[in-house]
């Protein structure tokens, strides 16, 4: 189990990247969460975001809790489901259509943005719940926040 929990909570490996994990993490999910988009559209993006969040949660708590260090940085299944919520209020734009694949660009960068400056919900969840729950809330918290973000900026592109 601790090997197969290892590999979920670090995106199959991609968290292991000497560099920038969590950027390789997001990036890595960024064409899954385009097929999806594609074929299913929002509810896709939100039936796999869900999915995705409630085995982070299982796995990173499987990872760290023998752990002094509650947020590893190798631990990027949180990215995720952040990265992927990121996609969630477009969905519906990017569904059987590739015609607007900028919002892809759109809503990586911002995810990061919202992830790296830990501002408001996400500060809150990444200070004050130190356990699996909070590593991947904060990344939800990112994610939703990227994600109005990216409405209102699809709405005037």
């Amino acid at each position: 189990m601790a090997k197969l929990a290892k590999i979920l909570a670090t995106y199959f490996g991609l968290g292991l990247s000497p560099k920038a994990p969590g950027t390789v993490g997001s990036l890595g999910t960024v064409p899954v969460a385009a097929g999806i988009a594609y074929f299913y559209g929002t509810a896709g993006i939100l039936a796999f975001a869900v999915i995705v969040f409630f085995i982070g949660v299982w796995a990173t708590h499987q990872l760290i809790k023998n752990q002094e260090n509650k947020d590893p940085s190798m631990v990027v299944i949180d990215e995720v489901a952040g990265q992927t919520l990121s996609f969630a209020l477009v969905g519906n734009l990017l569904m059987g259509s590739w015609e607007n694949w900028y919002l892809y660009l759109i809503g990586f960068a911002l995810f990061r943005l919202f992830d790296i400056v830990k501002m408001g919900p996400v500060k809150w969840a990444d200070t004050k719940i130190k356990n699996a729950w909070g590593v991947m809330l904060d990344d939800v918290f990112a994610g939703c926040l990227a994600a109005a973000f990216l409405l209102a900026v699809a709405q005037f592109l």
